[in-house]
C-alpha cells in the first residue's frame, strides 16, 4: 500500500472497482491507487455469492422437499419439465 505518514488519518474510497486513499482533509483530487475491488463472477456472469445463494436455496428446498410431499411432486414437475425441454433441443 506505499508509504504511510506517522499519525496521518487516511481516507479509503472506490470507483468502478479502483479503490483509492488519500489524506483526510486534502483535496479529493489528490489521490492514489492502492488496489482493486475483486469481484469474483461465475461462468454466467453472475456475481459468485449469488451464485452460493441459489446453490444453497436448492439445497435447502431438496432437503425440505424429503419431508413435504407437495413439494418433492414440484420438484419431480421441474424435473420432467427441464427433462422434455432437453429433448426438444432446447439450450436451458
Amino acid at each position: 500500500m506505499g508509504s504511510l505518514k506517522p499519525n496521518a488519518t487516511y481516507t479509503y474510497e472506490s470507483s468502478n472497482g479502483v479503490v483509492y486513499r488519500r489524506e483526510f482533509g486534502s483535496d479529493p483530487t489528490a489521490r492514489e491507487v492502492v488496489g482493486h475491488a475483486y469481484d469474483p463472477r461465475t461462468y454466467d456472469g453472475r456475481p459468485l455469492h449469488d451464485h452460493m445463494m441459489d446453490d444453497k436455496l436448492w439445497g435447502d428446498i431438496r432437503r425440505a422437499a424429503k419431508d413435504n410431499p407437495s413439494l418433492q411432486e414440484a420438484l419431480e414437475r421441474a424435473k420432467i419439465i427441464y427433462y422434455l425441454s432437453k429433448e426438444d433441443g432446447s439450450k436451458t
